[in-house]
């Protein structure tokens, strides 16, 4: 692809102004260490839909993802160096937040689709045994609804007591959702769920989406603008560490307001 060099970034466009949303970022600052990777993050998501994050590689989708429900703390000099999250309206960083109960609410599907070395039953349960449930009816009913959730249940429920490795990429993606909607959490973290799939799988987590959204509030990070197309009701551009712009889906790609979201959208560059 013949590269193009992008527009200057926009400082802080209008399409960016808060509003409200189950997850609401303000002028948002992060930083590993010595370096910028989020930089004056005003964004907002709306309840029960899907908002899918573009742009190339490093501009920082991941980065404000794992913002989300905490996942950055665990890396040595990363932190919030400005701004606030709020998640349902309560800021995320104050010291009176408990992180079990955060990422309850906020659950996380990773690239790499990563099953526990356990039964397929214990893989969905695991959660719900780690927050206090004991009792196997309750377990066996939540294992089934999760299942069902995340289109599984119908391909596993004679094999519950099998290992989770003999499942097919596809199907340990699907077992990783359910995974994470035991415990029926608020939202859904996808960061790139899709790219370790065949295209088969990877319809099958697309179709997914669109049920999960009737339930959940679903963020998917994804470098496939096709798949944002097919799958997101808002889609929001970000570059070197800024979010260019941030509407609907056919808004940004058939008439967005920023230059560079158009050379993006076009191929231009990325």
């Amino acid at each position: 692809m013949r590269a193009v060099t992008a527009a200057p970034v926009a400082s802080a466009p209008a399409a960016t102004a808060v509003q409200s949303g189950i997850i609401v970022t303000e002028n948002l600052d992060f930083s590993y260490r010595e370096r910028q990777a989020l930089s004056g993050v005003t964004f907002s998501a709306p309840e029960c839909a899907v908002t899918a994050f573009i742009g190339p590689s490093g501009c920082g989708k991941s980065t404000l993802l794992r913002c989300f429900n905490r996942l950055n703390d665990r890396i040595a000099g990363a932190r919030i160096t400005g701004g606030s999250v709020k998640i349902m309206g309560k800021n995320i960083q104050d010291s009176d937040v408990d992180l079990i109960s955060l990422r309850r609410q906020v659950g996380m599907i990773f690239q790499k689709y990563n099953p526990f070395p356990k039964s397929i039953f214990e893989n969905v349960v695991y959660p719900l045994r780690i927050g206090g449930l004991t009792s196997r009816p309750e377990l066996e009913t939540a294992c089934e609804r999760a299942l069902r959730a995340a289109a599984l249940w119908d391909e596993v429920k004679d094999r519950l007591k099998e290992s989770a490795f003999g499942l097919s990429g596809g199907q340990m993606q699907r077992l990783c959702i359910a995974r994470a909607i035991a415990v029926q959490p608020k939202i859904l973290l996808m960061d790139e769920p899709c790219s370790a799939l065949d295209p088969i799988a990877t319809l099958r987590i697309e179709e997914l989406i669109h049920h999960l959204k009737q339930t959940y509030t679903v963020i998917i990070v994804t470098h496939n603008m096709q798949q944002a197309r097919r799958v997101a009701d808002r889609v929001a551009f970000f570059y070197v560490g800024r979010l260019i712009e941030c509407g609907t889906v056919d808004r940004i790609f058939m008439n967005p307001t920023e230059e560079q979201t158009q050379h993006y959208v076009q191929g231009r560059f990325g």
